[in-house]
């Protein structure tokens, strides 16, 4: 007798794996949650990578399914395993120097003005790199700024590198990196991220002159945030992207409240404004000037 092929492609299940099957249900509740805790929108057509997200998950936890791990998740005894979740489906791409145009504005416009206006007085000169990832956008930060102040002491500065998923935090902590990530740097800018000796076999690790100047934490940008700024420059870029409108607005007006008057904030190639604002100008490609 010929069996009926199953819609569903997982619906025969080796002994000792996981089903991975993830209901509708199931998927609207994931949806729900991480948009609860990180303000994040998990749209449906990001079903197959949500559900691969959540199988590691499952995996990690000894699960025997997705379903298992939703029902886990609505337990009193799952707070632990939030912070877990919201890494698994957190995006994590960046790459050194990427939209190579807000690093050549920080370096040629933005840097030299402030060090004219703060230097031999210790003034103050604060960045904030939200939504940091694994750390190549702040590195790459500092290494255009060290470029433009030199080995000069007279001015407090200091890069602020937050992002959501504490995996990735550590990992951009640490500094260390595929050296080909490095090879491949245009020629201009690859003496900026200078090197350290000794690591291991195809890796490179960032010097620790570039690695003191970042302080790494874990924010969730929909949360409460504990810095009282000012801050001169603001990076968010390619996280606006992932929240809906009036998530989007709110965390703006916060943004621009931290940000000192002539600051500048950058955001992301694909991204734009949710809507204009009154404190805000455009001076470039996605690049805002703050004008009060």
């Amino acid at each position: 007798m010929t069996r009926p092929a199953s819609s569903n492609p997982f619906a025969m299940i080796q002994p000792g794996m996981a089903d991975v099957t993830l209901t509708r249900d199931d998927m609207k509740f994931i949806a729900t949650l991480v948009y609860e805790q990180a303000g994040i929108v998990i749209r449906e057509h990001k079903e197959a990578m949500t559900r691969g997200r959540l199988a590691r998950r499952v995996k990690a936890l000894g699960m025997g399914s997705v379903a298992e791990y939703c029902a886990f998740l609505k337990t009193p005894q799952a707070a632990g395993e939030l912070p877990e979740l919201i890494n698994a489906v957190t995006t994590n791409h960046t790459a050194f120097f990427r939209e190579r145009h807000h690093f050549d504005h920080l370096r040629k416009d933005v840097m030299p003005r402030l060090l004219q206006e703060r230097g031999g007085r210790r003034g103050r000169i604060r960045i904030w790199s939200a939504a940091c990832s694994s750390g190549e956008e702040p590195y790459s930060i500092a290494a255009s700024c060290r470029d433009v102040m030199g080995p000069r002491s007279d001015v407090d500065f200091k890069i602020l590198a937050t992002d959501i998923d504490t995996d990735i935090l550590v990992r951009a902590e640490a500094g260390l990196y595929p050296a080909e990530l490095f090879e491949r740097l245009p020629g201009d800018v690859k003496p900026l991220l200078k090197l350290e000796g000794g690591a291991g076999r195809g890796e490179a690790r960032i010097v620790e002159e570039l690695r003191r100047m970042i302080a790494f934490k874990r924010l969730n940008l929909i949360e409460k945030w504990p810095m009282s700024g000012p801050f001169d420059v603001i990076f968010c870029r390619n996280v606006f992207i992932y929240f809906d409108t009036q998530t989007k607005a709110s965390i703006l007006d916060r943004f621009v409240a931290l940000l000192a008057p002539g600051g500048f904030l950058y955001l992301g190639h694909s991204e734009s404004l949710p809507q204009p604002h009154p404190k805000l100008r455009l001076i470039g490609r996605t690049i805002y000037e703050r004008t009060a």
